[in-house]
């Protein structure tokens, strides 16, 4: 059973390790607006804005290049990402390459310093709410893994938000994205973006 809860809801009456969740003396409460999956006593956070942590994977535009392998990078209007290459890393980058890099260290909850960038060439980019990610790559990634398979695109989710695709179907796998992002909060949404997609792949094989 799901249902939506606010900041402050309690979700249990006993201390649940859970994330978007505090302890409030034995009991468990949100705190984020978000969808409480009772199941597998999960809060997927549905409003608010990303929280960066080390170990998450983003995507980012390069949007300053500096001296000796030092870039700035656009991750979301309030995270910036730093990225100081080691002076053996061949790969160099321009401005306006979008890549894939994880988040090493967070410095005043405003700057992400990030490590293992990845160049992501000639694919296209699009913007989801940065809290509707979780949903996008669903439990054990079953739902981005879904969309990878049935669109025959190649997709990379960041934490951040920013999606990154690339393949013969992107208007069917955008089309997918965008329904997960407005319909996280439903149920049976795993099956709907499935029967959408083969509806899909049906309509194109008798063109």
């Amino acid at each position: 059973m799901r249902e939506i809860v606010l900041p402050g809801t309690a979700i249990s009456d006993q201390r649940i390790s859970a994330e978007n969740t505090y302890f409030d003396g034995a009991k468990t409460r949100s705190e984020v607006v978000g969808l409480y999956d009772s199941a597998h006593n999960e809060v997927i956070q549905l409003e608010g804005r990303w929280k960066p942590r080390p170990g998450d994977v983003v995507v980012g535009i390069v949007e300053r290049v500096g001296r000796n392998g030092v870039y700035g990078i656009s991750l979301t209007e309030a995270v910036d990402g730093l990225l100081i290459q080691d002076k053996y890393d061949n790969a160099r980058f321009a401005v306006g390459d979008v890549i894939e890099a994880e988040i090493r260290d967070v410095e005043h909850k405003r700057l992400a310093v990030l490590e293992r960038p990845k160049l992501l060439r000639a694919g296209s980019l699009m913007q989801i709410k940065a809290v509707r990610v979780p949903r996008l790559i669903g439990k054990a990634n079953t739902m981005i893994t879904q969309i990878i398979e049935l669109t025959g695109c190649n997709i990379i989710v960041g934490r951040n938000g920013l999606v990154w695709m690339r393949g013969s179907n992107v208007a069917a796998a955008t089309a997918a994205v965008l329904t997960v992002e407005r319909e996280a909060h439903t149920s049976g949404l795993t099956e709907r973006i499935k029967s959408m997609l083969e509806k899909i792949n049906g309509n194109e094989s008798r063109t």
